[in-house]
């Protein structure tokens, strides 16, 4: 079994929506970063989605934007994202991580060599947002061929069809965004969040993690109630970060908040038949 598959087993066996927070390689420095990782670590963290920076990121709202720009103008590249893969795969050997990079980078390393690079830093696979899969064949399996998993998206306007290619794609998980839009925190998530699932659910029984505008507690407990694998926790780490004086503190205590809120309340679920 993956690091992927065994952490969803145990989060089904424990009825739990698992934590993915997102960070962005780089921002607001190596250093915090770096500590940023280490304290979702000691908060629960059930995995990582690690953000390339990006000068373009069409998928981001303003506040993810800001977290490339300026971990760009910091001199962060697509390496700076490896090496905080390795630095939390030798802290914790068995937690999931994912890194998220629109394709540019991708194409300008070369997928192969992408590929190789992620499996030498301990990485389970990869996010690419801008990458529909009709055009992700080659890179797909340079994935495959190192035991990598690919992470495809759905979004609540994905038809039956689109559906059901992706759970051909036999993916690490699916990442099932939450609203129509860009990423950014929200107060409330859509009433129609439960249809989506379920309409995905029918087709497959992979692990699905929800994110774009997961940042409070009552969010985490609504995924779970819902009977979703796990909830991505991104703008709102990152205006948390941005508005304290002391970051590190601040996000301890935030992610141990959404760490007790996603034990579920409701039930595992249930696989497609």
């Amino acid at each position: 079994m993956s690091r992927f598959e065994r952490t969803f087993a145990r989060l089904r066996d424990e009825g739990a929506c698992g934590l993915f927070p997102y960070l962005t390689a780089g921002y607001p420095d190596v250093p915090t970063c770096h500590a940023l990782a280490e304290v979702a670590l000691e908060a629960g963290a059930d995995g990582f989605e690690i953000g390339v920076p990006f000068s373009d990121p069409l998928a981001d709202g303003a506040t993810m934007q800001r977290t490339n720009a300026r971990a760009l103008e910091g001199g962060a590249t697509l390496d700076t994202a490896l090496d905080l893969v390795r630095a939390i795969r030798q802290r914790a050997p068995e937690t999931p991580i994912v890194p998220m990079s629109y394709y540019n980078p991708i194409r300008q390393r070369g997928d192969d060599q992408f590929a190789e690079d992620l499996a030498a830093a301990g990485a389970d696979g990869v996010i690419v947002p801008d990458l529909p899969p009709e055009e992700a064949t080659v890179l797909y399996g340079a994935l495959r061929r190192r035991g990598l998993a690919p992470v495809p998206f759905l979004a609540p306007t994905s038809p039956t069809q689109r559906i059901r290619a992706v759970a051909q794609l036999e993916p690490a998980f699916i990442y099932c965004v939450a609203l129509v839009g860009v990423t950014g925190a929200r107060q409330d998530l859509s009433s129609a969040l439960g249809d989506f699932l379920g309409r995905i659910r029918a087709e497959t029984s992979a692990p699905l993690v929800v994110g774009f505008g997961i940042s409070q507690p009552h969010h985490i407990q609504r995924l779970a109630d819902l009977g979703a694998n796990g909830a991505i926790i991104a703008s709102g780490l990152v205006d948390l970060v941005e508005r304290s004086v002391d970051p590190i503190a601040a996000a301890r205590e935030y992610l141990v908040e959404l760490k007790r809120a996603s034990v579920s309340r409701g039930h595992p679920a249930p696989a497609s038949p």
